[in-house]
């Protein structure tokens, strides 16, 4: 596929904090000699669509490491509310001056640049508001959970960010786009083959395990795609039963750590 030539400037945020709850501190974990928040950033640097890569945290002094990292490597970084995620992603989408906005959550190291610009493409070419490679059940994955990617126009998600109310629409940061088939275009775009089996995030120490075996076999390198991490995982069967059985957080998830701060919830990586 290929975009139409255009003067939007793309961005992409990753969003991320250190207070997960199943594996604390994890998107400043190292794979392979490099932060998965690294590993995320070097990738998204070699899209073709991509202009810009900014990191979107939180104003939590817990997440004073991620800001650091930011700043040594010379990456935009912008810390906004810890419990209004959506705001946070806007907020940070707002200084960026984007047009398009591509969104990535900080656990997903073997994200695949190829497959963010066939996303955005997806955008453009079915001249939509927002395109997704997932949407949650009732719709079915086809691809691996760890890749990821969502794209939307800036005016969408700010209308988003002015009408959304509920504390999962507000926590999770899409949902609105796609809930009412009536209030957006959408396009959602599957793989030839359906792999959605396969899991690749890192949200557990077995998760984290699993993607550091798998970084060693690629002795250092880290332009692969996709392709090639499906075909080095189906070499390796013994690799499945690393995080087999890891029960995957899904849209309908909400944090209850939020009741108690009086905001919407926040799980982002």
């Amino acid at each position: 596929m290929t975009v139409p030539k255009t003067n939007d400037r793309i961005v992409c945020i990753i969003q991320g904090r250190m207070g997960s709850s199943r594996l604390p501190g994890k998107v400043l974990r190292e794979i392979g000699g490099l932060p998965m928040l690294g590993w995320m950033i070097e990738r998204m640097q070699m899209s073709r669509l991509v202009d810009e890569t900014w990191v979107a945290t939180t104003t939590s002094t817990a997440d004073d490491p991620i800001a650091a990292y930011c700043h040594s490597i010379k990456i935009p970084c912008f810390r906004g509310s810890e419990y209004d995620v959506l705001d946070r992603f806007y907020q940070t989408a707002l200084r960026a001056r984007a047009d398009v906005v591509v969104r990535l959550t900080a656990d997903c190291p073997f994200i695949d640049p190829e497959l963010v610009d066939d996303v955005i493409e997806g955008l453009y070419l079915q001249d939509s508001d927002f395109c997704a490679n997932r949407l949650p059940p009732p719709f079915h994955r086809t691809f691996p959970i760890g890749l990821d990617a969502e794209a939307v126009r800036f005016p969408a998600l700010e209308r988003a960010w002015r009408e959304a109310e509920t504390q999962y629409e507000r926590e999770h940061v899409m949902p609105y786009f796609y809930d009412d088939p009536d209030r957006f275009s959408v396009t959602l775009l599957h793989s030839d083959e359906d792999f959605g089996q396969y899991r690749w995030t890192v949200d557990t120490p077995e998760d984290l395990a699993l993607l550091q075996a798998m970084a060693v076999s690629f002795n250092g390198k880290r332009d692969f795609s996709w392709y090639e991490v499906v075909e080095m995982y189906q070499r390796h069967p013994e690799w499945q039963s690393i995080n087999a059985g890891i029960h995957h957080k899904t849209f309908f998830d909400v944090d209850d750590r939020a009741n108690n701060a009086g905001g919407a919830g926040t799980v982002d990586a």
